[in-house]
């Protein structure tokens, strides 16, 4: 079997960093039933703890402090997350391209049409990182 660069580079083990690592594990739980739920137990303890407190300003700073925090943390991470995975799909997207017009481009000898489309899709393939 014909190992490819990309398969190369999997060989070498998880060369992420820890961050990459935090993110990944914090998308994978943040994404799941179980954290909805504990924040949803987290309002349903907010709402039922309102005759506990003496001022409703401090009860309603209490619900918005944390979660506004939570929420920006988990936005940035996610973020993060999405952009990887973006570029994840964008770099297989460009090796089936030039797999793509590497076949083309083998066929092309007889089809100028074919010629035109194969070098087309090769330029296709690098447009992202000219933009």
């Amino acid at each position: 079997m014909q190992h490819t660069p990309a398969a190369e580079s999997r060989k070498g083990g998880d060369r992420r960093s820890p961050f990459d690592r935090f993110v990944e594990w914090s998308h994978s739980k943040a994404s799941q039933a179980p954290f909805f739920f504990v924040c949803a137990g987290i309002v349903v303890t907010w709402l039922i703890s309102l005759p506990l407190w003496t001022d409703l300003k401090e009860w309603q700073t209490a619900i918005h402090t944390v979660p506004s925090v939570v929420t920006l943390l988990l936005v940035v991470l996610l973020e993060n997350a999405s952009r990887r995975a973006d570029e994840a799909a964008q770099e297989k997207l460009n090796v089936i391209a030039t797999a793509l017009a590497a076949l083309m481009a083998s066929n092309a000898d007889t089809d100028p049409d074919l010629r035109k489309a194969a070098h087309a899709l090769r330029d296709a393939a690098g447009l992202e990182e000219r933009h």
